[in-house]
């Protein structure tokens, strides 16, 4: 592969990352101006968007499981443009609705496409560089994606949701010409040569149990990633009134402030990370930070907008660990099932928002608000603590391997 062909896909992975955390994220954005112009009631704004949100993230469940086969079976670029043409027309789609159950669907379907393209980038990206700077790779990838997330709050400020919606379409559907710069992967092209060797079959993932607890590992490492930004960010507004904020929180405020320290994260862990030559040792400190970053949240005493807004800065950079949590995915299988681990992965963690939220929704009613969201933010810590213990350091490793019955 050359440098240029290197460097292509290194692009369209992260402007398609770009793309797809804007559209990940603009439902949160623009959650409730949307409902309220779908006229929900008052009372009925939080549970209404608690369902939206687990349709998109049911979504991602489902998308996973299918991009992630397709990828190993019919290969990784032709997930990553698939995924970016069916988010992108999704999401225009979302800007047309005219009721809540259209709006339902059309989160779902968005939640589908927004499943293939970080996985199928991330593993492009991981089998065409060199052990030795992949994780510069992949961490670009994720540092750019995660900047979606700044742009999505910006456009939520200015432009109407119907507005906020056209712009994420009309931006994926623009990356789609870019795919002449990108090739397929060496290693998965080297593969489809070997017709004895199974591609994409989660029977493999299922019925080995060694296999089987190392990929349930890999997702358990990123629970409190997406606790923090399903529950803590996402619903910052209603937080802010439980803290006793007299002025109105912003959801796209915090999102944007989550995400100017998740890159200032992803960038700093994925680099640690090269320079200490470990994955374990990083993912380690990080959910370590997060937890301290989560007991501030909850407990800081905040009693304006602007500071919940500075206290979600510290909490998207110790989350921001996600650029390593998905290389380690990367680099725990071998290659005829490396996009499935990959793509089915951070969906599963983020699909997890699903439980998580139903999680808290009763710890709420049992514990309130706070204590409700503290339980179930230490269950993800303890889980994810748990799990990198019994995980292997992957950093350096051959990627170049394929897993066997």
């Amino acid at each position: 592969m050359s440098q240029k062909g290197v460097k292509g896909a290194v692009v369209v992975a992260a402007l398609g990352y770009f793309v797809d955390v804007y559209d990940l994220l603009i439902f949160s954005i623009v959650r409730i101006s949307s409902l309220k112009d779908l006229a929900v009631p008052e009372p009925e704004i939080l549970s209404t968007g608690v369902m939206l949100l687990n349709c998109q993230m049911a979504g991602m469940l489902i998308g996973g499981v299918f991009w992630g086969i397709l990828g190993d079976k019919r290969g990784r670029l032709s997930v990553l443009l698939g995924s970016i043409f069916m988010y992108s027309v999704a999401n225009i789609a979302n800007g047309l609705v005219t009721s809540i159950e259209a709006y339902a669907l059309w989160r779902f379907l968005a939640g589908v496409g927004l499943a293939g393209e970080l996985g199928a980038g991330i593993t492009l990206v991981s089998e065409l560089m060199t052990k030795e700077k992949r994780g510069v790779g992949t961490t670009i990838v994720a540092s750019v994606g995660v900047m979606g997330a700044v742009f999505a709050a910006i456009i939520g400020e200015y432009l109407t949701w119907k507005q906020a919606y056209f712009v994420g379409g009309a931006l994926g559907l623009a990356l789609l010409g870019l795919r002449i710069a990108v090739q397929e992967s060496g290693m998965f092209d080297s593969l489809k040569k070997k017709h004895h060797v199974k591609r994409g079959d989660l029977l493999q993932l299922v019925f080995s149990k060694e296999r089987f607890f190392r990929y349930m590992n890999c997702i358990l490492v990123g629970l409190p990633i997406w606790f923090s930004i399903g529950i803590l960010v996402t619903f910052s507004p209603e937080f802010g009134k439980a803290y006793g904020i007299q002025d109105p929180v912003s959801a796209g405020s915090s999102v944007m402030f989550t995400y100017i320290g998740l890159v200032l994260g992803d960038l700093s862990s994925g680099l640690f990370s090269q320079v200490v030559k470990s994955r374990r040792k990083i993912l380690g400190i990080f959910i370590w930070l997060t937890l301290i970053c989560i007991v501030l949240y909850l407990f800081g005493g905040w009693s304006k907008p602007s500071h919940l807004y500075w206290m979600c800065l510290p909490l998207g950079f110790a989350v921001g660990y996600w650029a390593v949590f998905v290389t380690n995915a990367a680099e725990q299988f071998g290659t005829n099932l490396r996009a499935t681990v990959t793509t089915t992965v951070p969906n599963f963690v983020r699909g997890a928002v699903v439980p998580i939220t139903w999680a808290f929704e009763a710890f709420k009613h049992q514990f309130g608000l706070i204590y409700g969201a503290l339980a179930v933010g230490l269950i993800c810590i303890a889980l994810a603590l748990w799990a990198l213990g019994h995980l292997k350091e992957s950093f350096g490793s051959n990627l170049d391997f394929v897993e066997e019955l």
